[in-house]
């Protein structure tokens, strides 16, 4: 019997996430609840294009149909995602799956079909955009986990420590909150707009509320100084933001906050922690991650552009070198501004 493709939607699906960790292959973005803080921070559709063999899914490519005036209507799988693994067993299933996207988007009016699978989908397949990723082990015991660390990452700890600093984790919309006020400082500084408040608000709603995600915060002189959210689903975990307050980077807060996170996941077993994406140019953040005794592995994106009918390198510029001169310059408010308009139509 010919399989057939079901295009699901996770926020009506019954136990959708016991179903997709059933197969051992996905991640945080495949859960209900990133689907839900996407789709109601920003308004994109779930399409969730899957085979199944009675109760069991041996193939899915999760989609969120993104439409924008400004930058087209296309599909990411998925937007504001590291990663996002194509489930399947087989070579045919998952070109069968691309092959029923391609043609839903081109009968939709896609400007193009994006994948971020990690691993490559084909050796002959052109890819669109390569990054890195850094995982750690943490299935050790944590002074094994510590013997491993990098000299200077040891002693980064070592120092926020000696200079009083303390962690905590949280799961309050104030220590939310409080992330958010780091992040605002944080992306002045790089020059990127925040995110909308409201898509933390969903984060603290649907993931830290629902003890799906982890906010660690560090405190120096009774003010939060650094801090991090961290999501996990099954047994692995990923660091998704991180934010600091520059004023303090002499105490090396940030260090903390991770051996914190690496700390508290280890003793509630869990087994794979993930540093999330990195540009492979970003020479600090690389060299920070590594310093975990992670080793880089590559991650690869796709491009399918509808009116040329191939996969091909990201040609889409979300800045030019004019706006990265001026936006470390603006006020944090129009930052903000920027941010709430934007986030949803730059996925």
């Amino acid at each position: 019997m010919a399989q057939r493709i079901k295009i699901i939607n996770p926020l009506v699906f019954p136990e959708w996430d016991s179903f997709v960790l059933a197969t051992g292959k996905c991640s945080f973005f495949h859960s209900s609840a990133w689907a839900r803080v996407l789709s109601e921070t920003y308004g994109y559709k779930p399409l969730y294009f899957s085979i199944i063999d009675g109760h069991r899914l041996l193939a899915m490519v999760p989609i969120m149909e993104v439409e924008s005036f400004l930058t087209g209507k296309r599909g990411v799988s998925l937007p504001f995602s590291d990663h996002c693994e194509l489930i399947w067993n087989g070579k045919d299933e998952i070109e069968k799956l691309i092959k029923t996207i391609i043609d839903y988007g081109r009968g939709n009016g896609w400007k193009y079909l994006e994948l971020k699978p990690g691993r490559r989908i084909k050796n002959d397949l052109q890819a669109s955009t390569l990054y890195l990723s850094h995982k750690l082990d943490i299935t050790k015991k944590e002074d094994l986990l510590f013997a491993g660390l990098r000299d200077s990452t040891k002693r980064n700890i070592k120092k926020a420590l000696q200079a009083g600093v303390e962690c905590s984790v949280n799961y309050s919309l104030e220590a939310i909150e409080q992330f958010y006020a780091l992040n605002c400082m944080t992306r002045k500084h790089h020059g990127i707009p925040p995110q909308p408040f409201k898509f933390f608000k969903n984060v603290y709603k649907h993931i830290v509320s629902k003890k799906q995600g982890t906010v660690i915060l560090a405190s120096h002189a009774d003010k939060v100084v650094a801090g991090a959210v961290y999501f996990h689903f099954g047994k692995g975990v990923l660091y998704k933001y991180g934010a600091s307050d520059r004023a303090h980077q002499n105490i090396r807060a940030n260090y903390l906050v991770m051996w914190n996170a690496i700390q508290w996941y280890c003793r509630n077993d869990y087994e794979l922690f993930d540093m999330g994406r990195t540009e492979s140019d970003n020479k600090g953040l690389n060299q920070f991650k590594t310093g975990w005794n992670t080793q880089p592995e590559e991650i690869v994106y796709y491009k399918y552009y509808m009116k040329e009918q191939s996969f091909m390198p990201d040609r889409d510029q979300s800045s030019s070198p004019m706006t990265d001169r001026i936006m470390p310059y603006l006020p944090a408010t129009i930052l903000r501004l920027i941010g709430n308009v934007a986030y949803r139509h730059v996925a």
